[in-house]
């Protein structure tokens, strides 16, 4: 694992005051899984350039696992840059990253000139995810995939060559180093406890709760953990004076909510079309499935012959939202009616089972495609409710929306969008795959060229499929 810091700013050696390490000469520090080397391969009074080396010992990098085999040494872990790597900066550049320096204070506190290299950074959303990530603030994005073999014609991995700069403190670009390399690796090496809340917590300070992607960041930071990243978005939201659901992005104003010469909004068009749906197949006990803030659970409460009522979300904080909008402590009768469940749609949960139907209405698009695969097994495979309802939107509609700029989702929490033939493909695949028949329908008033704003799948479970 290797990482570079270099300065333009004279006199360019001040780094090593920053650093608290000497140009003239290398420095080890050890971490938990080897040693971390830091050396200067450049130091004039115009440019001078820190390097962290991870030499990581494979023996230290296992101790304690369980695996077998050589399953235990083969991996990525001594090459690519991630919770490692974070490790090892905060070992190595503990005093730098409080951004205290004895011997020259106005230089700690004042923005300088910076140029960052990780020439193997793993990324599980490719260049946009580091651009999402870092042009936030403030640095300016270089990254080139890296070839699987560049003797051979195998493509390209999921590791990126990255050039970062911008001028910042010192301080402040350690910081959102030290989480953000984890949080593009998408996973750490180490287990995730309680007291990551507070690291993360220390270290995104200053530029945290105002991050665009804040919610990702959090979440993938603490390992996907439901109560740790709710806690998280809870002191966020506390330290920053605002509610806790303004921080979920998942519960953001979508970027368009109209469509152009439709007679409702998307929202009302979509409620109608999956109530229609659902008095079609005859339910009387409904889960609505990342429910968010309760929207449809509301419409839903409008149908009498909808006995109960479940609505399910992996937010805590929306659950609230949801709970304080259909008032349900003061009205007996609906609370007889509707429950609110904490879960996540990834796993299988043993108490959605047995229902007549399930909706995810415009829920897949916030799920990673890498986990979709997980909410079928979870949904189709375990659940099995009578019916499946899934909302998403169509991607090829995005041009007739004139307030979304090209190649932007519609909204900031979307891991993806679907043109029409892409959603036909995963619906009729589940299907198959479960049990299932499937019909596609459009939402709103279809456009001969781009087809209907969004799109709507109905899975019913075929005779004799339980």
């Amino acid at each position: 694992m290797f990482l570079t810091i270099s300065t333009t700013h004279q006199p360019a050696t001040d780094l090593g005051f920053l650093l608290h390490k000497h140009p003239d000469r290398a420095q080890s520090v050890p971490v938990s899984a080897g040693t971390a080397h830091v050396f200067y391969p450049q130091a004039t009074e115009t440019e001078c350039t820190a390097a962290l080396l991870v030499e990581v010992d494979p023996v230290k990098l296992v101790r304690g696992r369980q695996e077998g085999g050589l399953a235990q040494y083969v991996n990525d872990r001594p090459y690519a840059a991630g919770s490692q790597l974070a490790v090892a900066l905060r070992a190595a550049f503990t005093t730098a990253l409080t951004g205290r320096c004895a011997q020259r204070p106005e230089l700690a506190a004042m923005p300088i000139p910076l140029s960052v290299r990780v020439p193997s950074l793993p990324s599980s959303g490719g260049v946009d995810l580091v651009e999402r990530l870092f042009a936030p603030l403030g640095w300016q994005v270089t990254a080139k995939p890296v070839a699987l073999d560049p003797r051979l014609d195998w493509g390209e991995s999921r590791y990126l060559d990255v050039e970062l700069r911008a001028t910042l403190r010192l301080a402040d670009a350690l910081t959102q180093l030290y989480v953000l390399l984890p949080v593009l690796d998408g996973g750490k090496h180490y287990w995730v406890s309680d007291d990551e809340v507070d690291k993360l917590l220390r270290a995104g300070e200053a530029w945290l709760t105002g991050h665009p992607e804040r919610t990702l960041i959090t979440r993938r930071y603490l390992a996907h953990s439901r109560p740790l990243v709710g806690a998280a978005l809870s002191r966020l939201a506390e330290a920053d004076s605002v509610e806790p659901e303004a921080l979920d992005d998942a519960l953001a104003d979508p970027v368009v909510t109209e469509a152009p010469d439709q007679p409702e909004s998307l929202a009302v068009q979509r409620q109608g079309s999956v109530l229609a749906a659902l008095r079609a197949s005859g339910a009387r006990r409904v889960l609505d499935l990342g429910c968010g803030s309760g929207a449809l659970l509301r419409v839903l409460l409008t149908e009498p012959s909808f006995t109960e009522i479940v609505g399910v979300d992996v937010s805590a904080r929306a659950l609230e939202f949801a709970a304080r909008k259909l008032r349900l402590e003061q009205n007996d009768r609906r609370r007889a009616r509707v429950s609110l469940r904490q879960s996540a749609l990834t796993y299988v949960d043993p108490s959605l089972a047995g229902y007549d139907a399930a909706v995810l209405m415009e829920v897949i698009e916030h799920i990673d495609e890498s986990r979709l695969g997980a909410l079928e097994h979870a949904v189709f495979g375990a659940a099995k409710p009578g019916t499946v309802i899934v909302t998403t939107p169509n991607a090829e509609y995005n041009v007739r929306f004139e307030s979304l700029p090209a190649g932007r989702f519609r909204h900031s929490d979307h891991r993806f969008e679907w043109n029409r033939a892409r959603f036909s493909e995963w619906a009729h695949n589940t299907a198959e795959a479960h049990g299932y028949d499937v019909r596609l329908l459009p939402v709103g008033d279809v456009d001969p060229e781009v087809g209907s704003p969004t799109q709507l799948a109905v899975f019913t479970r075929k005779e004799g499929k339980a």
